[in-house]
């Protein structure tokens, strides 16, 4: 009985010990995380908010070494650096990587179409998910979105736009592909700058204007002392998703609860950035104000009309390409379904209310 005792207790001291090492082993292992976004412009602080949270959730497994964009490459070649596990991980905008597969396009954001609760619902609730593993799986990535902001500031220039008809034959620095294609549908034109370079295609006259983000992180960029007019609203992102790359072999080699700590982590990042993003916005506003720069909003009915392009240009890219087809689809299905309990809860929805959408029979038929 004494020599089966001492066995036990001698199994018992070796499993802790076992337990000991591989603790040690975790703790030891060290990623490091980059982001298409450097020190000078605020959507850095998502990235680093959530690897922030990662190493205090999962410090004792794992350890997120984050670089700031363009130390260790530039932001154009991030992507590349996680789907080769040059890198582990890296923070992005899925719209960077359009030319790549166009899904990327609405799974960054949407032109008139979600707003930062749709994004959340569908993500958290719709599918959208599984959707965003799926087409950076494609690149052996696993991707986890973390930051939902509301629409974009809209345009900002020293010439005014007050309507739609005032983007005839402008020069316009525009993000995503399928804004693009509205754009181009109002007689403007698309010019692709990286986001550093706004402030001084504006002060160059370079571009007749230009939008980069939310109002606060445009202010503190600088776009006040460059812009005299600011056209609203920000109708061409009227929400954008950012998150981590992961390379696929590091997110394996992960035990079930170290990815589930990462996945936490993203959650709260999330509900975080919104509502970080919105305060900034608001203060963001208030500058642009206080500086003295002009505010014109597009009409209702010029709202109306862009809504029209946007369908007509969503089903059009939809055809194009199977991938592109299948996220739309399940964004307009999730609209079409939530609008039973958004509309009978207005004033108090949390959705835009809307009377026209893409037709999902000619998505469909994309498929």
């Amino acid at each position: 009985m004494k020599k089966m005792t001492k066995f036990a207790l001698s199994g018992l001291a070796a499993g802790i010990a076992f337990a000991a090492l591989t603790t040690t082993a975790q703790a030891q292992e060290e990623w490091t995380m980059t982001s298409t976004w450097p020190d000078n412009l605020d959507l850095i602080k998502i990235d680093q908010h959530w690897a922030e949270l990662v190493n205090q959730l999962a410090g004792d497994e794992l350890q997120i070494n984050f670089r700031s964009g363009g130390t260790l490459m530039p932001g154009t070649e991030v992507f590349d650096a996680a789907e080769t596990g040059s890198i582990e991980a890296a923070g992005d905008w899925p719209g960077y990587w359009a030319g790549l597969n166009p899904a990327f396009s609405p799974l960054a954001t949407t032109t008139s179409l979600f707003n930062a609760v749709d994004y959340i619902n569908w993500i958290q609730q719709w599918g959208g998910r599984e959707l965003y593993e799926e087409i950076y799986g494609k690149f052996n990535m696993m991707y986890l979105p973390y930051a939902a902001l509301n629409n974009e500031s809209g345009f900002m220039g020293r010439t005014p736009i007050e309507s739609i008809a005032d983007l005839e034959g402008k020069r316009l620095r525009l993000s995503g592909r399928d804004q693009g294609r509205v754009l181009e549908e109002l007689g403007g034109s698309q010019v692709t700058l990286a986001g550093g370079e706004v402030y001084q295609a504006i002060e160059r006259g370079v571009i007749d204007a230009g939008e980069f983000s939310t109002p606060g992180v445009d202010f503190n960029a600088g776009f006040a002392e460059v812009a005299d007019y600011w056209a609203t609203p920000g109708w061409h992102q009227s929400a954008s998703v950012f998150g981590v790359m992961i390379n696929l072999d590091a997110w394996n080699a992960l035990s079930e609860e170290t990815q589930q700590k990462l996945r936490i982590a993203a959650d709260a990042t999330m509900a975080w950035s919104l509502a970080w993003s919105e305060h900034e916005s608001t203060e963001g506003t208030n500058k642009f104000i206080d500086a003295g720069v002009t505010i014109n909003q597009f009409s209702e009915e010029d709202l109306a009309r862009i809504q029209e392009i946007t369908n007509e240009v969503i089903v059009r890219g939809a055809c194009e390409d199977p991938d592109h087809a299948k996220v739309y689809h399940s964004m307009v299905t999730y609209l079409e379904d939530y609008a039973s309990w958004r509309d009978v809860s207005v004033p108090f929805n949390m959705s835009r209310t809307m009377d026209t959408l893409p037709s999902l029979e000619e998505i469909e038929a994309c498929l």
